[in-house]
């Protein structure tokens, strides 16, 4: 009876630590269900919306070379020069 207890307090342990991790799978059927329910969509037109929005890619994150061009030509454009420049590529470049 003994040797029996251990191995179920593991598999229960195991199961209910599942439960607790959300997949990014998930979360992407959180988003997309969120977004068709703000739509007000139903029936064919839900389904039709929730496959496509599964399908699809996460947009891609900006890399630093991007943020970098982006800064720059705002900063540009403002004519910033000196040290207000650099203050300015500094917080622009540590947004997200």
């Amino acid at each position: 009876m003994k040797m029996l207890r251990v191995p179920l307090l593991v598999v229960a342990l195991l199961m209910c630590a599942q439960g607790f991790a959300a997949t990014a799978q998930q979360n992407k059927m959180t988003t997309c269900n969120a977004d068709a329910s703000a739509k007000s969509l139903k029936g064919d037109e839900r389904k039709a919306f929730m496959s496509s929005c599964l399908k699809a890619a996460p947009a891609p994150a900006a890399t630093q070379q991007d943020k970098m061009k982006t800064c720059n030509a705002t900063a540009s454009s403002q004519a910033l020069k000196g040290d207000a420049r650099k203050s300015f590529m500094s917080d622009c470049l540590k947004k997200k």
